[in-house]
């Protein structure tokens, strides 16, 4: 096979006429990819990267997956597009599909082309409803970037649309983080105060619609809340008559070793949104998904929701065919499995690092966590550094992994740590090992 050629003038129109998301544009320089097989990518000078965060934590099922592809090409054969006003075979099947995998009691479905529009859906859902407005979410959250999923994130990815965001009906509560707690408690001791926070607010706020949270905080830094924490939370929403949102658009699909988070600790949310791991990124696909409950309020309510590529055939045909494969290769199974050996050999890099001061996760899903101290645990760099264009180490970090083929998304004073779930042991050593020798950037730094 011959060496891929490289092509300046691909990154040149790139930058030059497209916007890099989430940065300043003046340095950005984005490498040429020209293929992906597995769980790696490779550049246009024919370099191959180990995909350790699966692109955005995505490509649960790997690149290029056969399965996959057919069933794309097949439906762009079979009925490449219809309107959702009409029913298809291929809507039918991944329909009744979800009801085998999706947490019991969620049976009717939205479904939209990414976690962002999902969550638009939720919002509506919910308030058309219950017939209330509010809706609480965490300050250390990500829901999207349209005009109410981003109203509703609490990190600063939400001060860009501010003061229009603060119309939108959303409060905000402290998340939960046991190692950097906002409300400086200490668990177990604290008896999760940080749940009960959130009763505090339904009765003082009024107007709540909904509660809405990642079982586990993603890109804010894969935020794993005590075994307690969502089981309260299930209760004082089920008290006060609010709705429970459970955002799994970056943890469902097998990645935490269940097929959705909050399996961990047997809740059922009222409503449940997800995406990127339903195609294995593919193509873009997202899901809202209620009660039945919920559902029968519009039988004879209004739905005011829709928009031209809901159920679109080309999204739900390779769902499918990734439900399959992640039932065939067991992969829910096998993520479990190979997350506790990730989970070792992160913290045997703690053992090593002075610069780690946490290290957290579950299934393939995990955190690094930096900080220049950690008796103080303060942070190497802090959210406004990064929305003020200076340069974080994690950057530095990440770029040195690149050199040595490894690519982990980093955020701010932490890394996610989020492999396709088909990765073996030695490609996790490989990813470690080009971690260790990296963190010397930042050891430099800690104290």
């Amino acid at each position: 096979m011959s060496k891929p050629a490289v092509s300046p003038d691909v990154v040149d129109v790139t930058r030059k006429l497209n916007f890099g998301t989430w940065r300043y544009q003046r340095n950005w320089n984005p490498i040429q990819v020209v293929d992906a097989n597995g769980c790696y990518f490779t550049d246009a000078s024919g370099k191959r990267y180990l995909d350790f965060s699966s692109q955005l934590m995505c490509v649960n099922l790997g690149h290029k997956n056969p399965a996959v592809i057919r069933a794309i090409e097949e439906q762009a054969r079979a009925l490449p597009y219809i309107a959702p006003g009409y029913a298809t075979e291929t809507r039918a099947a991944l329909s009744s599909l979800l009801l085998e995998v999706l947490p019991k009691g969620l049976e009717k479905f939205f479904f939209t082309t990414s976690g962002t529009d999902a969550n638009e859906a939720a919002f509506k859902i919910a308030r058309m409803y219950t017939g209330r407005n509010k809706i609480i979410s965490r300050y250390r959250s990500y829901h999207g970037s349209t005009t109410a999923s981003i109203g509703a994130t609490g990190d600063p990815r939400r001060w860009a649309v501010e003061p229009a965001a603060k119309g939108l009906g959303f409060v905000f509560a402290p998340e939960v983080n046991c190692f950097a707690c906002p409300i400086k408690h200490t668990y177990p001791s604290c008896n999760v105060a940080c749940a009960d926070y959130f009763e505090h607010m339904i009765r003082n706020e009024g107007d709540v619609a909904a509660v809405i949270v990642e079982p586990i905080a993603g890109t804010n830094g894969v935020l794993v809340p005590p075994p307690e924490y969502l089981p309260k939370l299930r209760k004082i929403c089920t008290d006060n008559g609010v709705l429970l949102i459970a955002d799994e658009v970056m943890t469902g699909w097998g990645r935490t070793g269940e097929w959705f988070a909050v399996n961990h600790w047997n809740v059922q949310p009222d409503i449940l949104v997800t995406a990127k791991g339903i195609t294995s990124a593919y193509v873009p696909l997202g899901l809202c998904a209620t009660t039945q409950k919920i559902a029968e309020h519009f039988v004879d309510h209004f739905f005011a929701h829709g928009h031209t590529y809901e159920a679109h055939p080309m999204t739900l045909a390779p769902a499918i065919a990734t439900i399959h494969e992640m039932q065939r290769l067991g992969l829910v199974e096998h993520a479990r499995e190979t997350g506790k050996y990730l989970g070792e050999k992160l913290k045997a890099l703690q053992e090593k690092h002075r610069c780690i001061g946490d290290v957290r996760g579950l299934g393939l899903f995990w955190a690094l966590d930096l900080v220049k101290n950690r008796a103080t645990r303060e942070p190497l760099n802090t959210m406004r550094e990064k929305f003020e264009g200076k340069s974080l180490v994690v950057d530095q970090i990440a770029a040195d992994m690149m050199k040595r083929g490894v690519s982990v998304q980093a955020w701010i004073s932490h890394f996610v740590i989020a492999p396709p779930l088909i990765i073996e042991k030695n490609e996790i050593d490989d990813a470690v090992a080009a971690f260790d020798q990296s963190l010397a950037i930042a050891d430099a730094l800690a104290s």
